[in-house]
This record gives structure tokens, sequence and C-alpha cells, in this order.
């Protein structure tokens, strides 16, 4: 117990360092894995063991997330750096041919010096000895073949024959090496050998250059004089000038793309994107074909290909996606960044991955078309509403024809009927829903959701702005501002308000949504995008909770205001009052034992209610279910918490009697019986009814009577109530009533049931 609590303390300990701290013991150069382990488990049972690895396994992720971090953070310098040391480079050999040339014109010099002093004394016999050599053509072959080589430099570089050029370069520098180990060139003929040397190398290097910013020049041709340069001594500047070089062959196909295709966006963001790519594409494989895969280049190229594609995002937001989005146009917006992913996706085989580049450039765009979009949906549906009969009526079919009637009933069988403003707004968030989901790679879904959400939370407080009586709590709905909607005046009406979220939020919204998951992977695919559409299921989900709770909304204010008609007057009086009760007992005479007044008004109204939902909510009865328990209890609740009528029933100038024990009993037990045969008693609702009835007999017990003498047998309350039951639904036949005189029910004498009938049908 003592090692395992240490261990906490310690991991406990850990967790409050920095993660540079607690790296510190993995970064010693002594440090000896196995001495770290059997230190740490010498001593450990199985549990401690585990926790430890635990513990190791998140250091281990923490230091993996710290370096990508560091990596992400530092990369533009890092790649700056790597430009840096790849000029320095050639900076460096620059120099060092310089150095050379420098050196070898400082000793030719000398040594040009030293020949002159020594030969001073006979300079004129020299010099006709070298004249008639001239003239008789002794020159030695060295010299011969230099004379030789000079005008071939001349040749070759006049008519652009590069290699042959690099060939004869390279000749003449073994010529001139060889010249400096065995003195086989005069020194006036090597300084003249290294002097045309250095020079047809630069007018070579310049000649190179300038056929590689020629835009005729391509494909082999271009990779050629890149690799002739690289060779020359000045690879970075080939590079460069490679890049460069794609880069003027794009701009100048700009002007003629814009021109051709300024009508249709969509041919433009087509004939853009692949330019853009290809080109990008292009240059990678002439970068690769030279260079090959070093890094200083490899660096350059990404940072490029980075800038070409910021310039391409820049160029479609100015000439298509901006309008657009603006406007709401996310169709438009999603079709062209859907084509420009699918091209970029195409350059990951060749290691570049510009997709993140491209996200972060169009998901702003993207962003603002989306919330123009849902915007519009929002005001087209209040428009909608103000005008709605809230009757639930069939999708339109959009003009589609059929072939037969059959074939048009069967079509409208499946689909699900909604008020005409519920059919306009479930159809925009499926056209919403079905542009953004081809935009999965872009990670917008949260987004998108969240929009849905919020429009349809707006809706749903405009549905509440359709119950009537609804104008004392409308400035506490969100977002309802100056909205005008049509009152549903009936419970029909209203029932098909509730009818409408509903079938918006559990399934309609829901099954939309499944779009924006990617789709299940082919057998021969990776499991990436299975894991990806497992991962974004739990938000889903939890999007989908969000959507009940504002139908929970709705269904709660429903339910309010039709208590709240029930209970109270159009005076404010309530009719759920303890002056029913406690009246009772000033009665010469036995009341005529029947359900109060507010409770058959309940019963007749959840009756009602339950029929026309039978019609209204097929397939999804629990809705309907629920709806009914909580109109029941929240009118029972009243009741039960309700602190002016205990006080009269408790503390009252005139406490309750036993008859008003009893009639409190029959309507307990009356809303019991009702709710229990229509199923949609819940297990709150009958324990509130059970704790009325014991906190009213406790009631009585206070004013000294005993309860239990006076109450009837509980068959007796629940016989009253199925008669009240059948008599307010139309379904009751007494003619037998009076057969057995000891039956709980025989003091229901005719008489009694003619003034029961007149006496419930107030």
């Amino acid at each position: 117990m003592s090692r395992t609590s240490s261990i906490g303390d310690s991991a406990e300990l850990e967790g409050n360092l920095t993660l540079s701290d607690r790296l510190k013991v993995f970064k010693n150069s002594h440090f000896d894995p196995n001495a770290f382990v059997t230190s740490k488990c010498q001593t450990m049972n199985e549990k401690e063991i585990r926790h430890l690895c635990s513990y190791l396994v998140d250091l281990k992720k923490a230091s993996a997330e710290e370096m990508r971090k560091s990596v992400y953070a530092n990369y533009a310098a890092f790649i700056r750096t790597s430009r840096e040391i790849s000029d320095l480079e050639g900076q460096l050999i620059s120099m060092r041919n310089f150095l050379s040339t420098q050196a070898a014109l400082v000793h030719g010099l000398s040594e040009h010096a030293r020949i002159d002093s020594l030969w001073a004394a006979s300079e004129d016999s020299i010099a006709d000895d070298h004249l008639s050599n001239l003239d008789e053509g002794e020159l030695s072959e060295s010299e011969d073949w230099l004379i030789e080589l000079l005008d071939n430099f001349e040749v070759l570089l006049a008519e652009r024959r590069v290699e042959e050029a690099m060939q004869a370069l390279e000749k003449g520098e073994e010529l001139a090496t060889e010249s400096r180990k065995k003195h086989s060139f005069s020194p006036t003929a090597l300084v003249t050998l290294e002097t045309a040397i250095r020079n047809q190398r630069q007018k070579l290097a310049y000649q190179l250059a300038e056929a590689i910013s020629q835009p005729s020049t391509r494909g082999q041709e271009l990779r050629s004089a890149v690799l002739a340069l690289k060779n020359l001594g000045d690879a970075p500047c080939a590079h460069t000038l490679l890049l460069n070089s794609h880069h003027q062959k794009l701009k100048s196909s700009l002007p003629s793309l814009r021109s051709s295709n300024s009508s249709c966006g969509r041919a433009y963001t087509v004939a853009l994107s692949q330019i853009v790519f290809s080109t990008i594409a292009q240059a990678a494989s002439d970068s690769l074909a030279v260079y090959g895969e070093e890094p200083a280049y490899t660096s350059e190229l990404v940072t490029w290909a980075v800038r070409e594609t910021e310039a391409f995002a820049f160029l479609l937001k100015r000439h298509v996606l901006a309008l657009s989005a603006a406007s709401g146009g996310l169709r438009v917006v999603a079709e062209c960044i859907h084509i420009c992913m699918g091209h970029c996706s195409l350059l990951e085989a060749r290691g570049l991955s510009l997709a993140p580049v491209l996200l972060r450039l169009f998901k702003p765009i993207i962003e603002q078309a989306v919330n123009a979009n849902l915007k519009k949906i929002e005001e087209i549906s209040a428009a909608l509403a103000a005008a709605d009969d809230w009757l639930l009526i069939y999708p339109p079919t959009g003009g589609r024809p059929f072939s037969s009637s059959a074939s048009l009933n069967s079509a409208m069988a499946s689909q699900p009927k909604l008020s005409s403003s519920a059919n306009r707004f479930n159809s925009m968030i499926q056209d919403f829903l079905e542009d953004v989901g081809p935009l999965e790679s872009l990670q917008l879904d949260g987004s998108a959701l969240g929009g849905v959400l919020q429009v349809f939370n707006s809706y749903v407080n405009l549905l509440m702005r359709a119950l009537p009586s609804s104008s004392e709590t409308e400035e506490s709905l969100e977002g309802s501002g100056s909205k005008i909607v049509r009152i549903a005046e009936t419970e029909s009406q209203q029932l098909a308000l509730l009818a409408n979220a509903s079938l918006l939020a559990d399934d309609l919204l829901p099954y939309a949504a499944m779009k924006l998951l990617p789709l299940p992977p082919r057998m021969d695919e990776q499991p990436k995008r299975s894991s990806e559409r497992q991962s974004r299921l739990p938000e889903q989900r939890e999007w989908k909770k969000k959507l009940q709770r504002s139908v929970d909304r709705l269904r709660d204010s429903f339910c309010r205001q039709h208590a709240l008609d029930l209970i109270f007057t159009e005076n404010g009086d309530t009719h759920l009052n303890a002056y029913i009760y406690t009246s009772l007992d000033d009665n010469v005479e036995e009341p005529e034992w029947f359900p109060s007044p507010i409770l058959q008004e309940l019963f007749m109204k959840l009756t009602r209610m339950a029929s026309i939902a039978t019609d209204m909510f097929i397939g999804r009865e629990r809705f309907a279910t629920v709806l009914l328990m909580r109109l029941t209890e929240t009118v029972i609740l009243w009741l039960s918490d309700d602190q002016t009528f205990w006080e009269e029933i408790e503390e009252g100038p005139k406490p309750l009697g036993p008859l008003g024990l009893q009639q409190l009993y029959l309507d307990m037990e009356f809303v019991l019986l009702f709710s229990s045969q229509g199923r949609y008693l819940s297990r709150n609702l009958h324990q509130v009814i059970k704790n009325i009835i014991a906190r009213a007999i406790d009631a009585v017990t206070a004013s000294g009577v005993d309860p239990y003498s006076t109450l009837p047998e509980d068959d007796w309350f629940a016989e009253v109530a199925q008669i009240a039951i059948k008599m307010l639904t139309g379904k009751a036949n007494f003619g037998n009533v009076e057969r057995d005189a000891t039956s709980p029910t025989a003091s229901v004498s005719a008489k009694s049931i003619s003034s029961i009938v007149s006496h419930g049908s107030n």
C-alpha cells in the first residue's frame, strides 16, 4: 500500500513538472534504459508496473507532440537557413575558383618576371629564334593544342553546343592541372589557358542562364541546361532559375486563361487549377531529376510550391469565390474548392503535400459561404412561417414526372408529412449538407453541424412563437427579433408544430448529416477513412442530443401553455383551488361523486390530443406518449407545488374534511387510471400523486379526524373513476347499475348518473 502511494505521489509530482524537466533523465549521455527500468520495477507489483507503462506512454506522446510543435514553429527558419547555407556554398565555390585563378596568375607573373630577368641580356636573340620557330612551324605539340582549344571554345559557344563545350572545358582544366605539375606549358601559355577557361566558363554560365529563362526551353532541354549550370559550380543559382522558369511559364498563361473562362467560375477553376498544379508537378519532377532529394533544394522547392499555391488561391478567391461566398452560393464555392483539392492531392505522390496550405487559405472563404447560406435559410424559414397554415402535407415533388398514380402514391407515402415551412426548411438543410459533404477534407463538419443546430434553434423559436399566448414569453426567445409568425389556433395545428420539430430532429436532419461522414472504404483501401468515420460518429450523436433538447424546449412550452389554460381563468383566478375540496363538508347531503371539472377537462384534452397524435406521429408513438406524460405531470406538479393551495388545506380557517379528502382522493385516482390506460403514466407522476394523497390524509389527521374511518375502499375509487372515463368518452352503459345494492357504486343511482352526466358536460 505504501509503495502504491509513493508511486502515485511521484507521478503527481512529475505531472506538475514541465516537459523539459521530465525529460532530463533521458537526455543524460550516461542514461541506461535497463538500469532505469530495473530501478523502477524491481519492487513493483503488476498494477504499479502498468501505472509506470502508462506514464511512459503519456510522456512519449507529450514528447512527440512537443517535437512536432517545435518543427512547425521553426520550419520557416529552417528553410531560410537551408537556403542561406546553399547560397554560402555557392559563394565559397566561386571564391575558391577565384582564388585558384588569382594564385595561378600570381605564379605566372612571378615566373614571367624571373624569366625576363634571366633572358634580359639575350632578349633580341630569343625573340628572333621564337619568330623563326613560328615561321618554321616548330611549336610544341601542347602549345599547338592550346591554340586549337581556344579557337574551339569560341566555336562551341557560338553554336550553343553545350555538351561539347563542357567537355572542352574539362579537357582544358585537365591540361592546366597537368601543366602545373609537369611544366609542359610556358608560364605565359598557362596563364593564357587558365584565363581563357575562366572566361569561357563565365560565358557558358551566362548562356545557360539565358537559355533556362527562355519560355521556349522545356522538358529535357531545360533539365540539361540546369544540370550543365549545376556542373559549372553554380547549383543554387541553377535551381532558382529552374523554379523561376516554371513561374514565368505559369504567369504567361494566366491572361489568356482569364479571358477565355471569365464567364464560368467552374471552368475557370478547372483550367487554373490544372495549370498551376501541373506546373508545380513538372517543377518537382525537374528538381528531383537534377538534384535528387538534397534537403536544401527540396526545401526551396517546397517554399516555392507554397508561394505558387498561395498566389493561385488569391486569384481564385478574387475571380470566383469571393462573390459566390458573399451571396451564399455555397454549391459553387464547394465545387470549385473540391476541384482544387482533387488536383492538389495528385502532388502527394511526388512528396508535396499542399492540402494544409489550401485548407488554411480556403477555410475562411468557405466559412463565409456557410454562414451566408445559413443566414439565407434562416430568413427564408422566417418568411414562410409567417404564412404557414400549420397543416401537415407531403413535400412537393419538384416537378418530377410519375408513370402512374400508383407510383405517385408510393412516392408520397415514403415521404414525411410536414407543414409548408418545415418542408422548405428540410429541403434547404438537405441541399446545404449535400454541398458541404464533398469538403470533408476541410474538416468543416463541426462548423456545418453547429450552423445547422443554430438555424434549427431559430426555427424552433419560430414554432414557439406560433403557440397562442406566446407574446408574453417571446422576449426570452433568442434571435426572435420582430419576426411575425402565424398563430396555430387549434390543437391539431399546435401538435403539428411539435410534429415538425420532432421529425426534423429525430430523423431528417441526422440522416442528412450522414453526408458529412467519409464514405466507407473499399476492401483495397487503407482503414483511415473508416477510423475517421467512427471518430465523427460520437460528435454527431452529441449534435443529435442538442437537436432533441431544442425540441424539448418546444414541448415544455406547449405543455406549460396548455397547463396554464387549464388551471387559470381569463381573470387570473384558478380553476384548481382548495375551495373545491374544503367546501364539500358544508353540504348537508352527500355529493354526487365525480372527478373535479378541471381534471375532466384535462382528461378530455389528453384524449383529443392522443387521437390526433395517433394519425400525426405514425412511427414516432413514443414522442406522443412522452408529450401526454409531460402535460399531465405539468398540471399535477403545479398542484403539488402550489403553496397557497396547501396552506388553505392545512392551516386555513376551514380545514380539509372527510368529504373533501374523498374528492381529492378520487381526483388523483382518476388521473392515475386514465394515464395508466393511456400508457403515459410515468413513475414520477405516480409518486407525486401518492405524495399528494398522503399529504391530504395527514392534513385531515391533524384536524383530529380519522380519515380511514370515512374513506371507502380502493375498489370504490377505481370503479367511480372508470365510470367517469366511460361517461366522458360516451361509452357508458348503466342499464344494470342498480342490480347489486352492495356495489361500491350503488350510490350512483340513475338519477345521480343523469346528474353526473349533466355535471360532467359543464
